[in-house]
């Protein structure tokens, strides 16, 4: 082989051999999930420490409230037999003038209002927990919040209604209300 072609060769390995050793002093980016978790707010920032004011039950906010307006909503977590959404801080909520089906009606699972269906339509609203990019939170709202079938809520956030006429709240706080003895 002549010189051009061993000079072309060693230059090949020095080029490579250098490439292999180059250390970048700039730390590896965090993980996606390291990354997707800065947004995400934590319970601290969602759960809010006072009474919001001028909360109105679900049913009225479903008869008067536009479609991107700000709003504070009260209301009982249940509407369904199972009313999470799991894997998410999603959940619904039911007018508090309903009454849950008693103990004593067979009802093995009061929060699903089984007792007035016909009356959950108008009545219900579902919650979603939203990150600062207006997603739903990636963490099951019964371990973010600490909350349970039945527990009166009072939510502030931007209300969404879809063609159905269905309200979705957009929360930005959620207010656990104490429950009465």
């Amino acid at each position: 082989m002549s010189n051009r072609v061993y000079t072309f060769l060693a230059c090949i390995a020095v080029v490579t051999a250098s490439v292999g050793c180059n250390q970048s002093a700039t730390p590896p980016a965090a993980p996606a999930s390291t990354a997707v978790s800065a947004v995400i707010a934590p319970a601290s920032n969602v759960l809010l420490k006072e009474q919001p004011a001028g909360a109105k039950p679900v049913g009225d906010l479903r008869a008067s409230t536009t479609d991107g307006a700000e709003v504070t909503i009260l209301g009982r977590i249940g509407g369904d037999t199972n009313p999470w959404v799991e894997g998410r801080a999603a959940f619904t909520i039911v007018d508090p003038k309903l009454e849950p089906c008693k103990p004593d009606e067979g009802c093995p699972t009061p929060w699903d209002y089984c007792c007035s269906t016909d009356l959950i339509p108008a009545n219900r609203a579902m919650i979603k927990i939203v990150d600062t990019t207006g997603s739903t939170v990636e963490q099951d709202a019964r371990k973010l919040l600490g909350v349970k079938e039945l527990q009166m809520v009072m939510v502030t956030g931007k209300a969404k209604r879809d063609e159905a006429g269905n309200l979705t709240v957009l929360a930005s706080g959620v207010y656990l209300v104490p429950e009465q003895k």
